[in-house]
């Protein structure tokens, strides 16, 4: 089978060390993480993990269907780069003296959708968003003026043909009532009876 990037998208319960056990797996299989991101999600109380992997579809199936095993984990989905919208944001940190006498900052912003996020006597950090190709564009347009650092965040995705994870909580409450215990005549036997 052939490897693609996949983007996989899991929401979890926020529990100490479920992160670790999420890698485990990546790590028993020998499959590098390409980006991983964790943030809140839509809904309180619940995390959302993005990772990206470059790996064949059954193996990514096969990864999702392990990583649902985590009692913390509610659900997996994986989709490919075509199936979500998704950006990465980069920090370029240069020499404040150069970049001024040798370019047109306002233009280099400009041309790259760039913009500066802080301007000292003696560098300047530029920041922009978008994909991996486009960040790395203007690494290039910065390495001769002297780039002294630069960073990439992971990337962000959300999935486009998809009413969220919230819908899907609310369906399963809906399918799945949660057992309220009644008390009856039983209880003075011990016994207690549940509704559903």
């Amino acid at each position: 089978m052939e490897k693609q990037e996949f983007n996989i998208t899991v929401y979890t319960e926020n529990q100490i060390g479920l992160l670790n056990r999420i890698a485990i797996i990546f790590t028993r299989r020998k499959i590098n993480i390409d980006s991983l991101n964790t943030s809140p999600s839509e809904i309180k109380g619940i995390h959302r993990f993005n990772i990206v992997i470059d790996e064949s579809e059954e193996v990514v199936r096969k990864l999702c269907r392990q990583i649902e095993k985590q009692v913390e984990v509610l659900k997996a989905y994986y989709h490919t780069n075509a199936d979500v919208i998704w950006q990465e944001m980069a920090l370029y940190k240069v020499p404040a003296d150069i970049i001024a006498e040798k370019a047109s900052v306002e233009r280099l912003l400009r041309e790259n959708g760039a913009r500066a996020v802080v301007i000292r006597k003696d560098y300047i950090v530029f920041e922009t968003t978008g994909h991996r190709e486009e960040t790395d564009n203007l690494i290039k347009v910065l390495q001769p003026f002297g780039l002294i650092e630069f960073v990439r965040s992971a990337r962000v995705a959300i999935i486009k043909d998809s009413e969220g994870f919230n819908s899907k909580i609310r369906e399963f409450e809906r399918l799945e009532p949660s057992e309220d215990v009644i008390e009856n005549e039983y209880l003075n036997k011990g016994q207690k009876v549940f509704t559903m």
